[in-house]
């Protein structure tokens, strides 16, 4: 992983707020640590929100890409593990991903269209909805669209 750290593909730096805390199961007081989330009735693995990003920009550069990701990730309040990010060429797209404790945030752009699509998925008390104004200060999109799933339903 150095030589691609080296080469400005990979990401070496985890977020400072890795923590291995467990929680304690409802009606058992036995600690779980699979972060399952229970909202509005419903018990789920995580939330997935699919974001379309049109009308953006500042979609060719990796490092600027890995720098919103990031940020949106640590404002969401998760762990970042690490990144890597391909820029195909020169003035071309970025695909990439940084890779969460709780689950990842991707990206995949196309600068010749200034669309960009990004996966956020996360899980435990994440709050994946809070990168959404950080990815828009960082790519200055016309339009946002915001798609929401909720993983792994319980039930």
């Amino acid at each position: 992983m150095n030589a691609l750290a080296q080469l400005g593909m990979v990401s070496d730096f985890p977020s400072s707020n890795q923590s291995s805390a467990a929680f304690p199961v409802h009606d058992t007081g036995e600690e779980r640590t699979d972060y399952f989330v229970e909202r509005d009735g419903m018990k789920f693995a995580g939330t997935h929100l699919l974001v379309d990003l049109w009308g953006a920009r500042n979609l060719a550069d990796p490092a600027h890409i890995d720098r919103a990701l990031r940020h949106g990730a640590e404002v969401a309040g998760a762990t970042i593990l690490h990144s890597h990010f391909h820029h195909f060429t020169p003035n071309g797209g970025v695909s990439g991903v940084v890779v969460l404790a709780e689950s990842h945030i991707s990206i995949h752009t196309w600068p010749e269209r200034d669309f960009a699509a990004i996966d956020i998925f996360m899980c435990g008390a994440c709050d994946p909805h809070r990168a959404i104004p950080v990815l828009q200060a960082a790519f200055h999109p016309e339009r946002v669209c915001v798609d929401e799933q909720r993983r792994g339903k319980v039930g």
